[in-house]
């Protein structure tokens, strides 16, 4: 087998378990076929026979090699997915992708991905605001010299600062869980008429819809999406947001390690001067930040669909999607360490400033508002932990 393309040699915050990675995709493609053929065996009533058992198919037995020739040919990998999978289910054969076409297994499995890998983000900005609230009432009288435009402006807290940042992941947070993340399933144009004829049942297409999201943990829209790439656009904005949020807070904390005011404990080291120590987390979330907007607007410019399946817009798609979960997961993760990680150097420089009672109640207040915000969004999360 050939070496991976993508290894982690470039992405520093990137691991071997990628979340967004080929074997997540091509894993989460043959769950949608298990799920399709498995919702079909319920239809028509195989599931009810005795000694039944569902297709269950072996992705390591997928000979990769094939699967990407047969990509480059017909320009999508499920036709020769769907080969490999027949050849596995040998008198069941007919069971595989009965009915569907190539854009609901791609579109299913991409959405699957995107709900595991927004969890696992979701994980990870939860750890990092439960470290910035504690933070933030920890430091919310340390005087702190603001800046606006570079310069130095009015004195705040640096408990109002880290306030102000768990806000942000607050926001981010919400915007995860407001996401819907739905199976798509519409056959050849999106109307599932196949599926109507082949089970000679006017509903077919509906029961199968929602028995597949069932299987897959995944909410049932009640349509088909093909051209309607809303759902799409609402997961990509999303990773998008968490990037952009840890890319701010990455900024900040570069910036005031360059000031000598918060400084990494850990890593940073230096190929030409090693007395450095380069604030690498802050580095990293920034960049991540920066890499985003270029693949979300990928996808936004890929939503001017047309027919029933465009030409190109559908396939410039994929990569810009994955791409935004992997640097939303990514970007999580280092902040979670990131904001457990640096150092308040206190006495001198930005901390050097008078504040007066009125400085302080207003920086405390904001810090009070942002902690119960915290408290009450993720009130949920904190009760099935305890």
């Amino acid at each position: 087998m050939a070496e991976p393309f993508d290894w982690g040699l470039l992405e520093p915050a990137g691991a071997p378990d990628a979340p967004a990675g080929d074997d997540r995709v091509l894993a989460a493609m043959i769950a949608v076929e298990e799920a399709l053929a498995a919702a079909w065996d319920e239809l028509d009533g195989t599931a009810a026979l005795p000694r039944y058992e569902p297709l269950a198919f072996d992705a390591a037995a997928i000979d990769r090699a094939r699967l990407v020739a047969g990509a480059r040919e017909a320009g999508v990998p499920v036709i020769a997915l769907v080969e490999q999978l027949r050849e596995q289910a040998g008198d069941r054969a007919g069971r595989v992708h009965r009915g569907a076409t190539s854009q609901d297994i791609v579109d299913s499995a991409l959405v699957l991905v995107s709900r595991d890998s927004l969890a696992r983000a979701r994980d990870a900005l939860s750890a990092g605001a439960a470290e910035l609230a504690d933070r933030a009432l920890r430091s919310r009288a340390t005087p702190l010299l603001a800046r606006t435009l570079t310069q130095r402006a009015e004195p705040t807290t640096l408990g109002a600062a880290l306030a102000s940042w768990l806000d942000a992941v607050v926001s981010a947070l919400e915007v995860i869980d407001r996401l819907d993340f739905p199976v798509q399933l519409g056959g050849a144009v999106g109307t599932g008429a196949a599926f109507a004829r082949l089970a000679a049942r006017a509903d077919a297409p509906q029961a199968l819809r929602a028995g597949v999201a069932h299987r897959l943990g995944l909410d049932d829209p009640g349509r088909s999406w093909h051209t309607d790439r809303g759902p799409v656009l609402a997961i990509a904005d999303a990773a998008a947001r968490v990037a952009a949020v840890a890319g701010r807070i990455g900024r900040d904390l570069g910036l005031a390690a360059r000031d000598g005011v918060l400084v990494p404990a850990t890593g940073g080291g230096s190929s030409a001067m090693p007395h450095k120590q380069n604030p690498v987390d802050a580095v990293l979330l920034a960049a991540g930040g920066l890499r985003a907007p270029g693949l979300l607007a990928t996808v936004h410019t890929a939503a001017l669909s047309s027919d029933a399946r465009p030409a190109g817009e559908w396939h410039a798609e994929w990569q810009a999607w994955r791409g935004l979960l992997r640097i939303a997961v990514e970007s999580g993760e280092v902040l979670a360490h990131a904001v457990s990680d640096f150092v308040v150097v206190e006495g001198g420089g930005a901390f050097a400033v008078d504040a007066d009672a009125a400085d302080l109640a207003s920086a405390g207040a904001v810090v009070d508002a942002a902690v119960a915000r915290y408290q009450t969004s993720t009130a949920p999360d904190r009760e099935a932990d305890s």
